[in-house]
């Protein structure tokens, strides 16, 4: 007798369950896709105890025929795909047949689906046994219930996180349909809350702004470039908002929402050094692509695929999120003093009642008061864009007693009669002036500053027509020293400095490998290594650009770094050793410096290709508006 049997079709889609299913947000995801390739325009979740107790999909796309209910819950049935070819060319978010059948397993399913045309019909299962079939109303679209996931599978259910995890799972898995489809209204509803709602007018950063707030998507650039295989579109943050997590990228790919280390590192080069260190951006990537280039039939769970151009991907990625920082102005605004909300306004947190996002209040204008109001707020606009027109005069500030106003600062507490004009809910959610303001390459990126004083020998104090100026000296001279050393490791070096004493290193049997395996990289940094022995070096020159006094040092550091690394990657070398140069000659905190020292300083900053950040992310200049310092001294309110 063998040993060998073969499974019923109930325990092989359990099986299946446990790679398809894996949590209440494997499940939102499997049937939201289903109504989008449905061609629905209005798609609401509405769970329950974070998707273990209830998840109903509703929608109005093209509904199920009665021919097809039956056949939709077995193994491997599809309507994406009819013969191999067709894997290659998937426009679909699901295709493989697996996701209905393997949910129906594990759980209780109440189906009720119409096509408009005549009656609907209602589909009953529990555990994978059908239990009712039955005509139901005419409705178009679909209305798909589980309950009581992993009910018969006490295993799984074991494993489920809390319901504060679980909920994050759900929601994170929403907001990023959400953003793949900005042409879909989308609602999540938890325990009768309101957590995600969108209106599916197609705009991407009215959705950003109901994900993340009104506040964070004004501080987002858009972005769009193209090449022979690729166009790409989003929104990135600029770079004051970041976060622990590269959760916050998202990529979507011919519409799927997908992880892709390659793409997120592309994000993360194209930011380069305008972020500290471990600290992400808030990011928005669409990619389009023809679907013979990419394989999305990786995993189950379709969120992997596989590129087949994936570095000229990267390449465009990170290529058009440097040239729109490019066009930017990156210095941040600094904080001012908030008002305090009182106790009854304050939002707390309960995972029970998850409270919806606050509407932005509004003051009830009549129309008479609505139309001044514009008048006023146009008449300012026009006086400004001519004021912008006309060359500015060189600033000397003033000592007399005046009130200041810049109206074209952004986020700026406004009175009840220009809040309401402006805001209006999301509908209209521009960039604020700061964000689209665009610099051209070949003028420094930051004004022309003038120098107060230093603070504690650490801080630089300056000041223009546009308000106060705190600039970290270290920061500063960290990013001119970086951006000169890059330049020059980058070149092969003409001139070359002998030395007197020429210099010997010895190294172990390995190290002296690697090192003659890499000595024709080291030869493009200046670096002449010659064999002198058993695994030993002579040098006998250098680049003239070493900083002087530390030749030998920056020597040993430039063979450390090929020693450490597992792959030599001359443009990663480049940079650490940049970076590492940079911070080693700069300026140190507690280093008084004169007026004319500090004036210096400042113009050589200006001329530097990102005057905003040190090499390692941090800010190096924060700027104070007249308007936000008269504020803080209460001459304006």
């Amino acid at each position: 007798m063998g040993k060998i049997v073969q499974l019923d079709h109930i325990l092989s889609d359990k099986i299946a369950a446990g790679e398809v299913v894996e949590r209440p947000a494997s499940v939102v995801k499997e049937l939201v896709e289903n109504s989008i390739d449905a061609n629905a325009t209005s798609i609401e979740v509405e769970i329950e105890e974070a998707g273990l107790s209830k998840i109903r999909v509703i929608d109005n796309g093209d509904g199920i025929e009665e021919d097809d209910v039956l056949l939709a819950f077995e193994r491997h049935a599809t309507s994406k795909i009819k013969d191999e070819t067709d894997l290659f060319r998937i426009r679909t978010l699901g295709f493989r047949g697996e996701a209905l059948p393997s949910i129906a397993s594990v759980a209780k399913i109440d189906l009720r689906t119409s096509t408009g045309k005549a009656h609907g019909h209602r589909l009953v299962i529990e555990g994978g046994n059908r239990i009712l079939f039955e005509p139901t109303s005419s409705r178009k679209g679909t209305d798909f219930t589980v309950r009581d996931l992993f009910y018969n599978t006490p295993a799984r259910l074991k494993y489920m996180k809390s319901v504060h995890t679980e909920l994050g799972n759900i929601t994170d898995t929403m907001n990023r349909l959400a953003l793949a489809h900005p042409e879909i209204a989308m609602k999540l509803i938890h325990n009768g809350r309101i957590l995600l709602q969108t209106n599916g007018n197609g705009d991407a950063r009215q959705v950003l702004a109901s994900i993340y707030g009104l506040n964070i998507a004004k501080k987002m650039i858009p972005i769009s470039g193209e090449s022979l295989d690729f166009q790409i579109h989003g929104f990135i943050a600029l770079p004051e908002i970041n976060r622990a997590s590269r959760n916050y990228i998202s990529t979507i790919l011919n519409g799927r929402f997908i992880k892709n280390y390659a793409l997120a590192g592309a994000v993360m080069e194209g930011y380069h050094t305008l972020l500290p260190i471990g600290r992400f951006p808030i990011a928005y990537i669409s990619v389009q692509m023809d679907p013979y280039l990419v394989d999305v039939n990786v995993h189950p769970s379709k969120l992997e695929v596989r590129l087949s151009k994936e570095r000229e991907l990267f390449e465009l990625v990170s290529a058009t999120i440097k040239e729109a920082f490019r066009r930017q102005t990156l210095i941040p605004a600094g904080n001012t003093p908030k008002p305090k909300r009182e106790k009854e306004e304050q939002i707390i947190l309960d995972l029970d009642h998850l409270p919806t996002r606050p509407a932005i209040q509004k003051t009830t204008l009549s129309a008479k008061e609505r139309e001044v109001a514009k008048d006023f707020l146009e008449t300012i606009r026009e006086d400004f864009s001519e004021a912008g027109k006309a060359e500015k005069p060189i600033y000397r500030p003033k000592m007399e007693e005046e009130s200041h106003f810049d109206y074209s600062q952004p986020e700026r507490e406004t009175s009840p009669l220009r809040q309401e004009i402006e805001s209006e809910d999301i509908e209209h959610v521009q960039p604020s002036s700061y964000e689209r303001e665009e610099t051209i390459d070949e003028t420094p990126r930051i004004p022309p500053l003038y120098p107060i004083g230093q603070m504690h020998g650490t801080y630089i104090f300056a000041q223009n027509e546009k308000g106060l100026y705190i600039i970290d000296q270290h920061a500063a001279q960290e990013r001119i020293k970086y951006e000169y050393f890059k330049e020059k490791i980058g070149e092969v070096p003409d001139d070359l400095q002998e030395l007197l004493l020429p210099m010997t290193l010895e190294f172990s049997n390995d190290e002296f490998v690697k090192l003659m395996e890499h000595r024709e990289e080291l030869e493009k940094f200046g670096l002449f290594l010659e064999p002198f022995g058993p695994n030993t070096f002579i040098i006998r020159n250098h680049p003239q650009w070493f900083p002087k006094g530390e030749e030998e040092e920056t020597i040993r550091a430039i063979i450390d770094q090929v020693l450490t690394m597992k792959k030599v990657d001359l443009k990663k070398l480049r940079e650490d050793l940049a970076i590492m140069m940079s911070c080693k000659g700069s300026i140190k905190a507690n280093h008084h410096l004169r007026n004319d020292e500090i004036q210096e300083l400042l113009d050589t900053l200006r001329q530097t290709k990102d005057p905003f950040t040190c090499p390692h992310g941090r800010p190096i200049i924060i700027h104070f508006s007249t308007y936000e310092m008269e504020k803080m001294f209460k001459r304006v309110m």
